[in-house]
């Protein structure tokens, strides 16, 4: 056949380099050849994408390109490019300029002396920026599945969520130095990541269980060679394909009670096949957890457990945020999730206040303050609001020492309704806070219509604050506008001193976290008071009760 030559026995098209150079640029910005972890030739927007010529780039060590943070994720896919098999995309921060993210396709040709063959092109980020010891927090995992659901129902793209669990890994951390412990914590997490959709897909289920996204382009079994050699410890997995048809919120449903289920069991019972299977599994189960789980808040059977939240004014803790631990031993977060979707949110909200405020009343030194959780659906409905009311009368004692938190897993219907509701507990003592805040889409909206005393921010932005000045300008500007609405602000997850004394600097009025302690069951001081700032005048509109 004229122009056509054999190939490997297949006739293919004789192309020239040219021809060859316009198919490879159809699919991205620039390309690399490296060799031994080096840039042996870029070709195309060098400049614009990785902010530097081809000939500057001509040498370089690639994995000194991009950031600190996302270095062990790109020396991953470098060392497990095997022949024939294509890595990525993931998307990368570059050293500099640092907030200018690539996505990078990596596959290492047959017969082509080891040089591995990079696509490269400009890209934007899937969420916050992680740490090189980090995988997306649970909830964020659930919002980027739910966008690449999305896309592969637009694209086509095929998906599986694949579980993976390694044999002794917690055992092996424990007994790992601390230095130790963060270089394995840096190997799981960027080998997960390499494997991962966009490299961000996976996320942490427990001390030996993860879970994550990825195309359906490679056999599990080389995914599974891979990870055991890179995290040094037995890696075993279960894929199931996602399918395309069911629509985006049906498939997040079925993923979030596949991973409940790996959780709990792990893969000692034989895996689900598809989703659906894992569902309809599932349900069973939920029904039957469900029932039990309305016995156990009509008959109170869970305890409470206590955190301190510390006031960076003063060192000490300014009150405890009341979290709930169920007597099963279950997971608190599927429980909670559990009890929005069948409806027992609200009795399960009625429940814990009540407790909160008999601790309260049988504090003798009545210095003790206590945060409840209360779910947006709870705060619209107006019973809530009377049972708070009589249990205040009964236990005058507990009047302006109790603080709502109302988090975002429910939507709150009606605004104007809940703010009604909100304004009627302050009225009685209590000081209101919204959770999670820029965690959801109706953040702002609510700031914007509900009168609060407090805001607490979202501790996806907190966590990384000291590695991370993106995320430190938008803590910044959150505390600002909450300044400017005479609103006091809490910092969560705050876990090392920097990040202390990063929001600190920003003017942060209040933080929780491990630094200061873990839930206790009975509120403890903090571990480690805060350090004392300078005192400053205090916003008009706060409550000298509550210090």
């Amino acid at each position: 056949m004229q122009g056509l030559r054999a190939y490997w026995g297949i006739a293919v098209l004789s192309l020239d380099p040219r021809r060859l150079l316009g198919l490879a640029f159809a699919s991205a910005d620039l390309l690399v050849e490296l060799q031994n972890g080096r840039v042996r030739l870029a070709l195309g927007a060098a400049q614009k994408v990785m902010g530097a010529s081809e000939a500057a780039l001509a040498g370089k060590a690639w994995a000194e390109l991009f950031h600190a943070d996302d270095r062990a994720l790109m020396e991953a896919m470098l060392s497990c490019a095997d022949d024939g098999v294509r890595r990525g995309p993931v998307v990368l921060r570059l050293a500099e300029p640092a907030d200018k993210h690539i996505r990078v396709v990596l596959r290492a040709l047959p017969e082509n002396q080891g040089r591995i063959s990079a696509a490269v092109t400009a890209a934007q980020p899937a969420g916050p920026p992680l740490s090189a010891s980090s995988l997306q927090p649970r909830e964020s995992f659930d919002d980027i599945a739910q966008g690449l659901f999305e896309a592969a129902r637009v694209t086509g793209i095929e998906l599986e969520l694949a579980m993976v669990e390694f044999a002794g890994l917690g055992d092996m951390r424990e007994a790992l130095s601390p230095d130790e412990a963060v270089a394995l914590d840096v190997r799981v997490a960027s080998a997960l990541r390499a494997e991962a959709h966009g490299g961000a897909a996976a996320t942490k289920l427990s001390d030996d269980r993860f879970a994550l996204l990825r195309q359906r382009d490679d056999r599990p079994e080389n995914m599974i060679k891979r990870l055991t050699k890179m995290v040094s410890a037995e890696a075993s997995a279960h894929v199931v394909p996602l399918e395309n048809g069911g629509g985006s919120s049906r498939a997040l449903r079925a993923l979030r009670y596949a991973l409940d289920d790996f959780l709990r069991e792990g893969l000692k019972e034989t895996p689900p096949m598809t989703l659906s299977e894992a569902m309809n599994r599932s349900v069973k189960r939920t029904l039957a957890r469900a029932g039990a789980l309305g016995v156990a808040v009509s008959q109170r059977r869970f305890n409470l457990a206590f955190q301190p939240v510390v006031s960076l004014s003063t060192g000490l803790a300014h009150h405890h945020e009341v979290l709930v631990r169920f007597e099963d031993g279950g997971s608190p977060f599927a429980l909670i999730r559990m009890a929005e979707e069948f409806d027992l949110i609200e009795e399960l909200d009625h429940a814990i206040v009540e407790q909160a405020v008999k601790k309260l009343a049988n504090d003798s030194e009545r210095k003790l303050k206590l945060a409840v959780n209360v779910s947006g659906q709870t705060i619209g409905n107006e019973t809530f609001v009377e049972h708070v009311g009589r249990l205040l009368a009964k236990f005058n004692e507990a009047k302006g020492r109790l603080i709502f938190e109302i988090t975002e897993t429910r939507a709150i219907d009606n605004l104007a309704t809940a703010n009604q509701h909100i304004q009627s507990l302050r009225s009685m003592g209590s000081l209101v806070c919204l959770d999670d805040f820029g965690a959801g889409s109706s953040s702002f909206s609510y700031l914007q219509q509900l009168a609060l005393d407090i805001v607490k921010i979202d501790g996806r932005y907190v966590r990384e604050l000291a590695d991370n000045s993106r995320d430190g300008a938008l803590v910044r500007r959150l505390v600002e506008l909450c300044r400017d609405l005479k609103v006091r602000t809490v910092a969560e997850m705050v876990e090392t001193s920097e990040v202390e004394d990063v929001i600190r600097s920003v003017g942060v009025d209040f933080a929780q976290g491990w630094l200061y302690g873990k839930p206790a069951d009975k509120p403890l001081p903090a571990l480690r008071p805060a350090a004392p700032v300078k005192a400053v005048a205090r916003r008009a509109g706060a409550s000298d009760s509550w210090g």
